[in-house]
């Protein structure tokens, strides 16, 4: 059996000199507490080993000190990323992140109808997953502040919405290959097994065909494969078996291009000396692999993410203003690219 706190607030109100509703609003993050005040409260709390219960906080109608955050995985840099970012903000002020994964369809329904996060969090951060109507209205369901990052641009009712604009990157991206006189441009599309659509690949792609247009060209090639290195190399080797051999790929992602890198080595085909390579995301890997791409700042996102959580819950009758926080992207070349041979 686990021992029980034998600390409780009235300890540290004594320890600190202060009232014992001071040291609860400053424990529970609320406001009414001085940044000097709250700072020797949180110091006292650290050296008695005094921790407040989520569940005793929870049935008292108080805070809980933690934040849901749901991701599809976390096994794929982006995520893990913004999930870093995430983490580094609320472990500054001591708030707890509870993870929550959908792999599939099958955790997907399960999350969504039982909800289990209701009255277990304080908020909410969704990572860059596609919804359908009614898992929105469950999500809303929750009643807690919510925060998306990633995914659609357009706003979720009065939900703060944090991320890149996906079709700016890909035309960044073409942009770049047809300015050094690349007319012959595939582009290996990303998909996913699910049957709502992602906005980030649906974007990559409009920017992709809408940059394409724009420059006069028609009927470029296409290959679509999942999201991933594994892909990307498929993809490339359907590209290979095509008639004729492009002179530059557009691939959705850098771990996508990486795949498209590895198959080109092994079939003996020079980059960029053959055929020009350039991804989105500036993957660890890319600077690795020499690859161009189009940066986008992930960490950030996870950070900026945090912080309007911690806003709203920490100032007192703090409002979701819906506004939408769109981070720059920048191209990066490196030498997978070079003008066509």
């Amino acid at each position: 059996m686990i021992p029980r706190q034998t600390v409780n607030m009235a300890d540290v109100a004594r320890h600190t000199g202060v009232s014992i509703a001071s040291v609860s609003r400053a424990l529970r993050g609320e406001p009414g507490v001085s940044p000097a005040t709250r700072d020797r409260i949180l110091s006292a709390a650290r050296e008695l080993s005094y921790v407040v219960s989520p569940e005793a906080s929870r049935l008292s109608g108080g805070a809980t000190g933690r934040v849901g955050v749901v991701v599809p995985r976390i096994d794929a840099w982006f995520y893990s990323t913004v999930l870093s970012g995430i983490a580094d903000e609320f472990d500054t002020v001591g708030v707890d992140l509870v993870l929550c994964t959908l792999p599939d369809s099958a955790a997907r329904h399960r999350f969504f109808e039982a909800l289990p996060l209701r009255r277990k969090v304080d908020a909410v951060v969704v990572v860059s997953l596609p919804l359908t109507s009614r898992e929105r209205t469950r999500i809303d369901q929750l009643g807690v502040p919510t925060v998306f990052v990633g995914g659609h641009r357009h706003p979720h009712g009065n939900r703060p919405w944090i991320g890149i604009d996906d079709e700016l990157a890909a035309r960044q991206a073409v942009g770049h290959l047809l300015h050094i006189g690349h007319r012959d441009i595939a582009m290996i599309q990303a998909a996913d097994d699910t049957d709502i659509p992602w906005a980030t690949d649906q974007a990559r792609i409009s920017g992709f065909h809408r940059q394409i247009r724009e420059a006069g060209l028609h009927d470029p090639t296409v290959v679509t494969v999942k999201w991933s290195i594994e892909g990307g190399s498929r993809g490339m080797e359907m590209l290979l078996s095509g008639p004729r051999l492009p002179t530059a790929v557009f691939c959705h992602s850098d771990e996508i291009a990486l795949g498209a890198l590895r198959t080109l080595r092994r079939a003996g085909v020079s980059v960029p000396q053959q055929i020009s390579i350039i991804g989105v995301d500036d993957h660890p890997s890319a600077e690795l692999t020499d690859l161009t791409t189009v940066a986008q700042p992930v960490r950030d996102q996870g950070q900026i993410a945090a912080r309007k959580v911690l806003h709203q819950l920490t100032t007192e009758g703090a409002e979701a203003d819906g506004a939408m926080t769109t981070l720059s992207t920048r191209l990066v070349i490196r030498g997978s690219t070079a003008s066509p041979h």
